[in-house]
């Protein structure tokens, strides 16, 4: 029987858009369906496999988007977005791969299935562009969204303090916005995506909490005091505000995790 590492493995060094998506929901679906052993026994890459579009730029080469508003604006505003949900087909699969072995089975249970979730997020974003007269790899896309997960390898409590509590929880903070600018112009079918792309980020934040909060007790850690200190030695952004405190407070996220580290309001760094 293949192994979940194996499958997670067969996700990272899928090369096309197409043939992650399709490993993603074929790993998913075969755990779902007890058809994967419970093992962690191959290595996973210290780089996922990467089409040869897009172009990845540095943050201070990315060009310019528009708020959402012309049809221009928009597609470079899905791009920009279904680069960051290809980049978290890998970011689940590697957390499963590289450290389902350190938890309980209920914990590939959850990274599964945002591997998964994070699949047909993409799908949706790029068969919209495609509506759009666009494609994915058609505009440049951020460098860096790998980063969190090279500087987290080593440490599975880092991963889940950076990744979902830190970089998926920033997506409830932003995405309502990003859907108001859909809606202002009058375009619901992106609207619809965004809003199941939210619900789903809740149920993620909240994997990544649970499973933080489960092994800080079983090291007998003190959670945000250790979610604190792994933040500031491991991520390389800020906490900025305004945060969508009640999706957080959904997702497990409390303040008393995030307030002390956030920038004040107003403050331009």
């Amino acid at each position: 029987m293949t192994s979940a590492g194996e499958a997670a493995r067969a996700v990272l060094l899928a090369g096309t858009p197409d043939a992650k998506v399709k490993a993603a929901r074929k790993a998913a679906r075969d755990w779902r369906l007890g058809r994967l052993g419970h093992r962690f026994d191959v290595e996973m890459p210290e780089q996922p496999a990467r089409p040869s579009t897009p172009e990845l730029l540095p943050p201070n080469r990315m060009p310019k988007r528009g708020r959402g508003g012309s049809e221009r604006g928009r597609i470079a505003l899905i791009h920009a977005l279904a680069h960051i949900e290809f980049v978290a087909i890998d970011l689940a699969f590697d957390l499963v791969g590289r450290f389902g072995g350190h938890f309980p089975r209920g914990f590939t249970d959850d990274w599964m299935a945002v591997g998964g979730d994070e699949a047909m997020h993409f799908a949706l974003l790029e068969r919209r562009l495609r509506a759009l007269g666009s494609h994915y790899g058609a505009l440049p896309a951020h460098a860096g969204l790998w980063d969190a997960a090279s500087e987290t390898a080593h440490d599975p409590l880092a991963r889940l303090a950076v990744v979902p509590m830190v970089l998926e929880a920033r997506g409830l903070d932003v995405t309502p916005a990003t859907i108001e600018r859909f809606a202002a112009a009058d375009d619901q079918q992106t609207r619809r995506i965004l809003e199941r792309i939210l619900k789903d980020e809740v149920r993620h934040v909240r994997a990544g909490t649970t499973w933080f909060e489960s092994r800080c007790k079983a090291e007998n850690l003190v959670p945000h005091a250790q979610w604190q200190s792994l933040v500031t030695r491991y991520f390389r952004g800020v906490l900025k505000p305004p945060f969508n405190d009640s999706a957080r407070d959904s997702a497990g996220l409390t303040r008393d995790y995030y307030q002390s580290l956030a920038l004040p309001t107003g403050f331009v760094p």
